[in-house]
């Protein structure tokens, strides 16, 4: 008896100490998003904190109308105009890979990839390319050091960020001023020309700190998840030939892939690129057993009930994505790469409305996801069509969460040449993205 009176207060203390712990993590992450916050802003900025999100940069929270305005930088037709710019910075990239004799790191070089559309797509600066190692550069100073502990003293982590911070913000002030004077000709609006425009429609004309901030922002949304998705993506397409092979199949059967190259006359279209079947499962499925972002935070603004468990208002909630996508019991076999799990004849999303989330979920879902998944089906598709590449180590790497899904080692990778359409492409370069690219 006594025995079993002890194992009862020890499974008691064992249950405390572990609610103890998940309410100081909670607590813990809650004052680094704040951090992360305050981190990225100048002390005379008066953009507020985004309610119920702790800082996290979700696209559109700071300001009720950068729903509307990003709203318009997402649409139809503004993916329309982004596809050529970003398709020439894919095959940019994929150049230099292939012409790099030894194996690439390639989380970095997505990173790096992610980054230059961030900034020549969707920002539209023209910067030379100096100026983009540069800003590539300081801004891996700025993430890296991100949620440091907030003590500013000389050599430590936070006074890096802050150095790093105020550095990207200079380059960034310099590329805003030009951008008028290196816009002529431009047949497209990007993200920063309708943030001004939107924003003095709406009487609020914002100061250059704000842009900055703004311009901030965005980068950061568009640059580690899409490179950690970027990476992920190569990575099954190296595990599973026989997916890859399957998407070129497709990309055949719609005139997209001719003699083992991206067929010139068949020019991507955005409803083309929508309508490939296999290859929107393909991306579906990476993003579903690879999820970027573990999770994300809100607050509740009124109370509920949720399996007997009430839910008071104002407290802070943290939902899990991955382990939605790992628990949920809608997929079959949730371990395996299986891009068929999506096709008509299956189906496995369908069956539940939040089963399936990897931008998250509700009125506070990314924005910007339809972006992000153009960006992923044109690398799939110019990695089917131009490229040959192969794993540069005796085997896969170990995937790790912290601070997004990635390889532990980058994943190393050897690319070969592209396809016969090489100079053409590069030829391209200047009409499409300036001659600084």
């Amino acid at each position: 008896m006594l025995f079993d009176t002890f194992d009862i207060v020890s499974a008691l203390a064992t249950l405390a100490a572990c609610l103890v712990s998940m309410a100081l993590l909670l607590a813990v992450s809650q004052q680094l998003w704040q951090l992360r916050w305050t981190a990225t802003r100048d002390k005379n900025c008066k953009l507020p904190m985004p309610k119920g999100s702790m800082g996290f940069p979700f696209i559109g929270e700071t300001c009720h109308w950068l729903l509307q305005v990003f709203a318009k930088v997402f649409s139809h037709e503004a993916l329309e105009s982004y596809l050529p710019k970003i398709q020439q910075v894919i095959q940019e990239s994929l150049r230099v890979w292939s012409s790099t004799p030894e194996p690439i790191n390639v989380y970095r070089e997505s990173q790096r990839l992610s980054f230059t559309m961030a900034v020549r797509v969707l920002l539209g600066f023209r910067v030379s390319e100096e100026e983009m190692k540069h800003l590539f550069s300081t801004f891996q100073d700025f993430v890296n050091n991100l949620f440091s502990l907030p003590i500013d003293l000389p050599f430590s982590g936070y006074r890096r960020g802050i150095r790093a911070r105020d550095t990207l913000q200079k380059s960034i002030e310099k590329a805003i001023r030009e951008k008028p004077l290196r816009s002529q000709g431009k047949d497209y609006s990007d993200a920063l020309d309708v943030l001004m425009d939107s924003a003095k429609e709406n009487g609020t004309e914002l100061t250059m700190q704000e842009l900055k901030e703004s311009t901030i922002e965005l980068i950061f949304a568009a640059f580690a998840t899409t490179a950690s998705a970027s990476t992920s993506l190569i990575m099954q397409l190296l595990r599973h030939p026989q997916v890859l092979e399957r998407l070129r199949e497709e990309l055949r059967s719609r005139g997209l892939l001719y003699n083992g190259c991206l067929c010139p006359e068949a020019e991507l279209r955005l409803d083309t690129i929508i309508s490939l079947k296999y290859l929107d499962c393909v991306i579906k499925e990476v993003l579903r057993l690879f999820t970027p972002v573990s999770g994300a935070y809100r607050t509740a603004m009124q109370t509920f009930e949720l399996d007997g468990v009430q839910i008071p208002k104002g407290w802070s909630v943290m939902y899990s994505i991955r382990d939605t996508h790992d628990t949920a019991a809608v997929f079959k076999d949730v371990d395996a790469f299986d891009p068929d799990r999506f096709s008509q004849e299956r189906s496995e999303d369908k069956e539940g409305r939040f089963h399936y989330l990897p931008f998250g979920g509700g009125v506070r879902s990314c924005l910007g996801k339809q972006l992000a998944t153009l960006f992923l089906r044109i690398l799939a598709i110019e990695l089917a069509c131009t490229s040959r590449f192969e794993l540069a180590t005796r085997q896969f790497p170990r995937v790790i969460t912290v601070p997004v899904v990635h390889p532990v080692d980058g994943l190393k990778v050897k690319f070969y040449g592209l396809d016969s359409n090489q100079n053409e492409i590069m030829a391209k370069s200047e009409e499409l993205l300036g001659a600084t690219v």
